[in-house]
């Protein structure tokens, strides 16, 4: 059994990318602020990632139903995820259906997308 302990990096979890992604990334390096950068594409996120992710946010604000990747998926595969364990097991099929960024911050918060007042807030905090 694994204790899930905050990291005390900030840590930038998405798709290289992604607009977003990169958006949030520059915003970080601007503000000198180091983090670690975990590429969906280049390593999958592991199963606890996702239910840690998901009991912070809720599965359904992780699922990026606004995505290319949910948007081509056929009807059947979007009604068959209906709560969170179907959820998991289809993010961790495919990540790219995460909303991203996730960030895990320092303090163990975790938040998903980009809003820079809220993040500034959480830098200003963490300090």
């Amino acid at each position: 059994m694994t204790t899930l302990t905050p990291d005390p990096a900030l840590q930038v979890y998405g798709i290289a990318n992604c607009s977003t992604v990169k958006k949030a990334r520059q915003w970080l390096t601007d503000q000198g602020q180091d983090y670690q950068f975990h590429d969906f594409k280049k390593a999958a996120p592991q199963a606890a990632d996702i239910t840690r992710w998901q009991q912070a946010v809720g599965w359904e604000k992780l699922l990026n139903r606004q995505g290319q990747t949910w948007r081509k998926l056929d009807a059947a595969t979007q009604a068959s995820i209906t709560d969170a364990a179907s959820a998991a097991a289809f993010l961790q099929q495919q990540p790219s259906a995460i909303k991203r960024p996730v960030v895990q911050w320092p303090s163990g918060t975790i938040t998903i997308g980009f809003n820079a007042e809220d993040w500034q807030q959480l830098l200003t905090h963490a300090g």
